[in-house]
This record gives C-alpha cells, sequence and structure tokens, in this order.
C-alpha cells in the first residue's frame, strides 16, 4: 500500500507539471501574439470620401535618440518598439536624434484620387520618407530646410511625398525625421485633390501679402525720386528686407527665388530674420528722431541696428545651438527696443510715434509664439507659425502711415522756410528779389512783344513818425492796413512786394494808360485818409505814388527802378502832388484831331497840365490847383 500512494503522489505531480508548462506556453503564445498585433497595425482605408487625416493621431512613433538606426534594422528588430502617437507630443531630438513614424495604408480598390503625405512645416531639418514599389523594393526620398529645393522629389514650399499606393494592397510607409529644435512634427494625409487646392490657397493668401509689399516698395522708390526725399528709399529698403524674411520664413524664397542653392543649408531663413529686425529697428529709430531727446538710447540703439548685419553675416557659420540661441535673444532685444522707442514718442504726444507703437507692439507679442515653439514651449500649429507673418504684414503699411505722417511735417516746414525766402515776413507780399526778377521779365516782354505795363511805386511816408510816436506795433500795423487797401485796388494778375521798410512796388501787366494808373493812386492816396471806425489810436495813412509807363520810358529794370526811387525822394512830405510819373522820352505832343478826346482811349498821353501829373479825380485835380 505504501508503494502504490506514492506511485499515485509521483503521477499526479507529473501531471501537475504538464498542466503547468502547457499554460505558460500558452501565455507566452499569447503575449507574443498580442506583439506582433500591436507592432502590425490595422491598415487605414483610404477613400474619396474623406481627403485628410492627421497622420499624427492615426501612425505609430519611436525615437532613436543615437540617429544610427537604418530602415532594414526596424524591419527586422524595431517594430515591436513602435507605440501609437499623440498630436501634441513634442520631441526634443537633438543634434543626432531622429524620429521614426510608421502608417500602414491601403486604398479602396474603387477610388480614383492618390494620395499625398504633406509635412507642413517650411523650417523642417530633413525628412526621409520609405515606400515600396512594384517589385517590393524599399525606395527612399528626403527633403527639408536642409536641402536644396531642386534635389526634392517634388519642390515646394514645405515637404511632401506622392504615396505608391496601389488599390487593395495595404502597405507600410516609414517615415524618418531630423530636426535640432523641440518640435510636434506635423504630418498631413491628404488626397492629391485637397492637396492641390489647399497649395493654390496658400499661395493666393501669400501672394497677395507679397504683392502688396512689392506695390509699397515701388511706390516708395517713386516717391523717394519725385520728392527727393530719402526716408521713402530707407523704407523700401527695410520693407524688402522684411519681404525676403517673410518669403525665407515661409518657404516661397527657397522655393521660387533659390530652389538650386543649398551651400547655407538653412541659414538663410534665420539670417534674413535678424536682418528684417534690424532694418525695422534703424528704420524706426530714423523715424521717431529720438537722437534729438534721448541720446545714450540713440546710441544704443543704432550699434544694436548694426550688430544685426553683422551678426547675420555670422549666422551660417556658428553651430546651430549658438546661433539659434543668439537669434532669439537679438530679436527680443531689437523687439523691446522698438516698443520702448514708440512708447517714449507716444507719452510725449507725438502722433508718429503712436503709429510706430501700434506697429511694434502686434509684432513683439506674436514673435514670442514662434520662439516659445523654437525651444519646445508650443506646438507647431498654423497659429504659432504664421501669427509672426501677419503681424509683420500689418507692420510694414502702419509704419508707412507714420512715414507719411513725418514726411508731411518735414515738408510743411520745408516749405514754410521756403515761404520766408520768397515772402515778405510781415505782409505775406512777393519777396524784392523775386520783384525785381519779375519786373526783368516784364521789360523784356515789352521790347519782344511790345506788351505795355506799368512799374509803380508807393510810399508811406508817414511810417517814421508813426513808428517814432507810436511805437512798432502801431507801424507795422499801419503797413499791415496798407497792404488791405493795396488789394482792394489790385487785379489777380497784379505783382505787388514789399521791396522797403516802408515802400510797395507794383507791376500792372496791360496798363497802357496813365489815366489808369492815376485812378487807382487817388483811390488809394483817399482810402489812406479816411478815418478807421473804431481805430484806437486813429492813425491815417500818407502815401506817396511814383509810376511809369514802358512805353514812355523804354529802358532797362535797373533804370526804371533808380529813376523812380529818385523821383520819390524828390518829393517834400508836405507835398500836394503825390503822384507823380516820369517823363516820358520823346516829350513832343502828338497831333490831336478835332475830334479826338482825353476820355475817349487810355492810351492817349495827356494834352495839358504839369509835367508828370495826370489826374482826372476831383482830389487829384484839386491837388493840382493847390
Amino acid at each position: 500500500m505504501p508503494c502504490d500512494w506514492r506511485e499515485a503522489g509521483d503521477r499526479l505531480a507529473g501531471l501537475l507539471a504538464s498542466r503547468l508548462r502547457e499554460l505558460f506556453a500558452l501565455a507566452l503564445c499569447a503575449f507574443w501574439l498580442g506583439s506582433a498585433a500591436a507592432a502590425v497595425p490595422t491598415a487605414l482605408p483610404l477613400g474619396d470620401a474623406q481627403s485628410a487625416f492627421n497622420a499624427l493621431e492615426i501612425g505609430q512613433v519611436w525615437v532613436d535618440p543615437a540617429g544610427t538606426v537604418t530602415l532594414e534594422q526596424v524591419l527586422l528588430h524595431g517594430k515591436a518598439l513602435f507605440l501609437p502617437n499623440r498630436a501634441d507630443n513634442i520631441y526634443a531630438l537633438g543634434e543626432h536624434g531622429t524620429l521614426w513614424y510608421h502608417l500602414r495604408l491601403v486604398r479602396g480598390r474603387s477610388e480614383r484620387h492618390g494620395w499625398v503625405l504633406a509635412f507642413p512645416m517650411p523650417a523642417l531639418d530633413a525628412v526621409t520618407v520609405y515606400q515600396q514599389d512594384a517589385g517590393g523594393r524599399w525606395l527612399a526620398e528626403t527633403a527639408g530646410d536642409t536641402v536644396a529645393v531642386a534635389a526634392w522629389p517634388e519642390p515646394g514650399r514645405y515637404p511632401h511625398f506622392r504615396l505608391d499606393l496601389p488599390p487593395g494592397q495595404p502597405r507600410d510607409v516609414y517615415v524618418r525625421i531630423r530636426h535640432l529644435t523641440s518640435a510636434n512634427f506635423p504630418v498631413q494625409l491628404m488626397s492629391e485633390v485637397a492637396y492641390d487646392q489647399r497649395i493654390q490657397i496658400e499661395y493666393l493668401a501669400l501672394g497677395l501679402t507679397f504683392g502688396a509689399l512689392m506695390l509699397l516698395i515701388a511706390v516708395c522708390l517713386a516717391q523717394s525720386v519725385i520728392y527727393r526725399d530719402a526716408a521713402y528709399a530707407w523704407y523700401a529698403m527695410y520693407a524688402l528686407t522684411t519681404m525676403l524674411g517673410v518669403g525665407a520664413y515661409t518657404g516661397v524664397a527657397a522655393h521660387l527665388l533659390w530652389p538650386g542653392f543649398g551651400a547655407l543649408r538653412d541659414a538663410p531663413p534665420a539670417a534674413l530674420a535678424i536682418l528684417a529686425v534690424a532694418a525695422a529697428l534703424l528704420f524706426v529709430r530714423g523715424l521717431t528722431g529720438i537722437s534729438a531727446r534721448h541720446a545714450v538710447m540713440d546710441r544704443v540703439v543704432y550699434a544694436t541696428g548694426l550688430a544685426g548685419i553683422g551678426m547675420a553675416a555670422l549666422y551660417p557659420f556658428l553651430d546651430k545651438p549658438v546661433a539659434l540661441a543668439m537669434l532669439a535673444a537679438y530679436i527680443l532685444a531689437s523687439s523691446a527696443m522698438s516698443v520702448a522707442i514708440a512708447v517714449a514718442g507716444w507719452r510725449r504726444g507725438d502722433v508718429v510715434g503712436a503709429w510706430v507703437l501700434a506697429a511694434s507692439l502686434p509684432y513683439a507679442l506674436t514673435l514670442t509664439m514662434p520662439l516659445a515653439r523654437l525651444f519646445g514651449l508650443l506646438p507647431v500649429s498654423f497659429a504659432t507659425q504664421y501669427a509672426i507673418v501677419v503681424a509683420m504684414a500689418v507692420q510694414v503699411p502702419l509704419l508707412l502711415v507714420a512715414l507719411n505722417i513725418r514726411s508731411r511735417e518735414r515738408h510743411g516746414a520745408e516749405i514754410r522756410e521756403q515761404a520766408l525766402s520768397s515772402q515778405d515776413a510781415l505782409t505775406g507780399l512777393l519777396a524784392p528779389h523775386l520783384f525785381h526778377d519779375r519786373l526783368r521779365q516784364v521789360v523784356a516782354r515789352y521790347k519782344r512783344d511790345k506788351e505795355n505795363s506799368a512799374l509803380v511805386f508807393i510810399d508811406l511816408v508817414n511810417y517814421p513818425r508813426i513808428k517814432d510816436y507810436y511805437g512798432s506795433a502801431v507801424a507795422e500795423q499801419s503797413l499791415l492796413r496798407s497792404v488791405i487797401k493795396l488789394r482792394r485796388l489790385l487785379r489777380d494778375v497784379d505783382t505787388v512786394s514789399r521791396i522797403g521798410e516802408a515802400r510797395f512796388g507794383l507791376i500792372l501787366e496791360g496798363v497802357s494808360s496813365r489815366i489808369a494808373v492815376t485812378d487807382r493812386a487817388a483811390r488809394l492816396i483817399a482810402a489812406g485818409l479816411m478815418p478807421l471806425q473804431g481805430l484806437k489810436p486813429d492813425v491815417t495813412l500818407q502815401f506817396h505814388i511814383a509810376a511809369v509807363l514802358l512805353e514812355e520810358r523804354a529802358a532797362e529794370a535797373p533804370e526804371l527802378v533808380e529813376a523812380l526811387d529818385g523821383l520819390l525822394r524828390g518829393m517834400s512830405p508836405r507835398t500836394r502832388r503825390p503822384i507823380r510819373f516820369l517823363e516820358p522820352q520823346n516829350t513832343e505832343p502828338a497831333p490831336l484831331s478835332s475830334d479826338s478826346s482825353l476820355l475817349e482811349s487810355d492810351s492817349v498821353p495827356p494834352r495839358a497840365g504839369p509835367v508828370g501829373l495826370v489826374s482826372p479825380s476831383p482830389f487829384t485835380r484839386s491837388a493840382n490847383r493847390q
């Protein structure tokens, strides 16, 4: 019996061990089957009904920290390492790390459209897509910011790849990404139709932006030439630099301007960004004119702007981590300086400063988004990539408005300065040198075309007494009253100027009669003697007038001026003949017919009377009798 119990126990122990081994084998098989199922995901069906997918949410990822794993190694040993991805995951790959994507796709048998794998990130360093051809061989295509666009499988603003998906056959697609800075690396799976439409819309928006910038540049260059204002040329240079920076940042420049240039790898966008910021800083400095009020700040801003040019030239030759740190520091410092300059101008009530602040503040705020994305603090999205482009597109025209305001102020000051050189500061009449130029032109035209004119000099003879008795203010008021009275008697075509302290000169073109001149002179004298109601002190104006008709005295302009000056100086302050003419060169009387009359024609000289005086008005006749 003991032997039977011992044998039964041994058999039971062996049976239990056998069952445990079977359970362990089953568990091991289940584990390997689960791993295999995780390594080989279900193929995503692609159809014409849905034209776009976010590949970050449907693919699997794996990070290779050393960046040494090849596709063959991934196919042999690495499939089990791939894990599902989240769209907001940010990966810090560093200088050597790589990120692998795995997609398993199948296109329906009856679907017509092809598919594209797009990476809407123009600054992406390098991306390689692996897919199989009809013979099962793996083919690799590479694109990215560090590769010349001409070497891409299909040139564009950002990398994109056409997928070879035979209808009804599941295919694996592997993607390897290299990028220095932290990012979530957006991946879009789109039908060819949807992709082409999206590209057209993107280029339409960018084309409108660049077209507006080019129009502003052309207009400013034209204004610089027309108005001879260098400020518009500086603005055009700033706008051109900004446009190139935006073009490089969005990938348009590499696609359309220098597709075959890859010597500097991914340095042009960052270098042009530094140049654009430096140009904006220098332009704002000149526009706000801080040198007159903040000398220290002006020197710092000027040195920072010039340093940006050197940094842009040095950027391609620095290690990329150092270069990126320099880029971030310079852009932040320059933006802060622009805002500080604008705030200083706005606080002192400068309209230009307010416009500069409106242009600089949104740019400075949106600038934090790409910088935060650069250091992995924000994911790559449309907002974080293109908010800065929108801000720069707004900044450029706002600065043009500020420039127009400043230019108008400057031109207004220049016009006032020119007016001081062409007009009398007190009366606003024509300056003496311009009056004498006009007189020479009139004399020359008379000699050439026989177009008669009259030259009249008028003295306010009691001006010295008014000045001595009442002071300079009342004397100047008397001159202004004289101008008002003169204006009432003259035509718009007549030339009037203040040619002395209290002397006015008139050129009456088309006047060929002494009667017309005398009539105006008599009315001026009468208006000066007429008291002005309510005027304190009650000051009358006394005028002496000397005139000459060119047809009577065909001399040069300086001789006529000297003769009229002598005629006025020869008059007594209390003369009873305040209106006098220079004697004509030919004093022989012209024969008169029996029916002629002095009043029938203004062109007939007087027959009688004192030499040098003819006046049909009662005032002048009474003066002649006296």
